[in-house]
């Protein structure tokens, strides 16, 4: 495959470093994505000569300043094939991306005795605003299942669905497990019930293809820093259906249209939902990691984390002892894994020490632990940067953490 690793990781000034007087083996890309210099570069040019608020002033800086902040909502919501960039929401990032949707959405929609549905690899941050939502609608959160392999029970699934579903919010990829939903079959399903559907994005958009109009789902939620982006930056993509009678989830600022004591009128889609002053520096950065993505080809990325994956999935396995969690059936590169009767914890502080990062815990999916009978994992996630040789690297840590241990 034509695809030079050793040249693209020449883009992030981070990669090059030494952990501990070890090269820096950097495979917690599903908790955060590392920068290129072009991102990095774009925050810094805005704050060095561009720096203004944006929308509604009439000076040259906050004119360029908003020019391009909405050229970039127009790219990014063409990158996952929006009809209208009004339908794009900037965010914090996915979880406010949620709780926005939870808010909003649920004050309008949701009523008593109407039930949600979620599934049991769900993150926290697609669990909690349901559970809050419920106890305020006094609703019920309904979950669905999964097997041993980490694949969700999709006939459980279709049982839950009635005519009392208000909504169902599923991750596209786990991030505790690395499997991909089926989520176009999903959000057919839902709509033959005619139940919206969000998508919790933050692990799959980075991985592949994302088109919201193909996939036809209702809400769609990411963020920025797990696709080599900023933090503190996101998106929502939402119907202008919903969006247009959903109330504003935060008030003041940029989301009014018109302000006096007796009445407020609301601005138009999407800054209804934008209030205050945005992170316009994090948009730019955003911007440019899209911009990255496309040249690169999200197509040639994505074949070679998958070769990637599997040379990792194969050398890991042949580990004495070493058990894999989560065996879906489709995953994207997540490799979930205990080594022994070693806790995660143990096992990831020595990993640490010889340069090679991973995570460790319960990746903020408890009930998914649960559900294992596990307290937690250790996760190495790779993406288009990382080698086979980093892959080695790692099962040669793994190896003397067992030999400490024995």
């Amino acid at each position: 495959m034509n695809f030079d690793v050793n040249k693209i990781r020449k883009d992030f000034p981070i990669l090059s470093q030494k952990i501990y007087g070890n090269p820096l083996v950097y495979l917690d890309n599903a908790a955060s994505t590392q920068k290129p210099a072009i991102v990095i570069d774009t925050i810094s040019k805005y704050y060095s000569g561009q720096n203004s608020n944006v929308h509604r002033g009439v000076h040259y800086l906050s004119m360029m300043a908003t020019e391009a902040f909405e050229n970039a909502r127009k790219n990014i919501a063409d990158f996952i094939n929006a009809e209208n960039s009004n339908e794009l929401i900037f965010t914090s990032g996915t979880t406010e991306s949620i709780n926005l949707v939870a808010h909003s959405f649920g004050r309008k929609f949701i009523s008593e005795g109407d039930n949600i549905i979620i599934s049991t690899m769900e993150h926290h941050s697609n669990i909690v605003p349901w559970q809050i939502l419920c106890e305020e609608k006094n609703a019920k959160l309904s979950v669905i299942p999964i097997n041993e392999e980490g694949e969700i029970d999709f006939e459980a699934f279709g049982k839950r669905l009635n005519e009392k579903t208000g909504l169902v919010a599923i991750t596209h990829v786990s991030n505790a497990l690395g499997t991909v939903n089926p989520i176009k079959k999903i959000i057919d399903l839902a709509h033959s019930f005619d139940v919206p559907v969000l998508i919790d994005g933050a692990q799959g958009i980075s991985h592949f293809k994302v088109d919201v109009s193909e996939l036809d789902c209702d809400f769609y939620c990411f963020s920025a820093h797990k696709m080599f982006g900023p933090m503190g930056i996101g998106a929502l993509y939402g119907k202008e259906k919903y969006l247009e009678k959903m109330l504003p989830y935060k008030a003041g600022g940029e989301m009014i249209e018109k302000v006096t004591f007796e009445k407020t009128t609301f601005n138009k889609l999407p800054f209804k939902f934008e209030a205050g002053t945005p992170n316009v520096a994090g948009v730019l950065g955003f911007n440019a990691a899209i911009n990255y993505l496309k040249e690169l080809s999200i197509e040639k990325t994505s074949a070679y984390e998958s070769e990637l994956f599997k040379y990792a999935t194969i050398a890991l396995q042949e580990i004495e002892g070493l058990r894999i969690i989560g065996t879906a059936k489709e995953k994207i590169s997540i490799i979930s894994f205990l080594i022994g009767d070693i806790h995660p914890f143990d096992a990831g502080t020595i990993i640490d020490k010889t340069g090679i990062a991973v995570r460790t815990g319960h990746h903020c999916a408890e009930p998914l632990m649960d559900r294992f009978q596990i307290p937690g994992t250790i996760r190495a996630s790779f993406v288009f940067y990382n080698t086979k040789e980093e892959v080695d690297s790692l099962v040669k840590s793994i190896i003397m953490v067992k030999n400490m241990f024995e």
